[in-house]
C-alpha cells in the first residue's frame, strides 16, 4: 500500500491524496478519487467533501510544531 498524504491548506481543506477508506460512524462508506479534498470550515454544502465555500469566510493557518522531547 502507497503512502497517504494529508495536507493542511491555509484558510481551506484538508486535500487527501493516496488510496484511503472513508468511512462515517455509521460504517458508510464515501466513495473517493485518488485525491480529494475535506471540509473543515463547515459551509459545505458536499461534506464531508470540500465545494469551496469556505473561500473568504474561513481562516486557519495551521502549523505542525514539534514538542520538545
Amino acid at each position: 500500500m502507497s503512502k497517504v498524504q494529508i495536507k493542511v491548506m491555509d484558510n481551506g481543506s484538508l486535500r487527501v491524496t493516496g488510496e484511503v477508506e472513508l468511512i462515517d460512524m455509521d460504517g458508510n462508506v464515501f466513495e473517493t478519487k485518488p485525491t480529494f479534498s475535506l471540509c473543515r470550515c463547515g459551509l459545505s454544502s458536499k461534506r464531508p467533501f470540500c465545494d469551496g465555500s469556505h473561500k473568504g469566510k474561513f481562516q486557519a493557518r495551521d502549523r505542525a510544531v514539534k514538542t520538545p522531547e
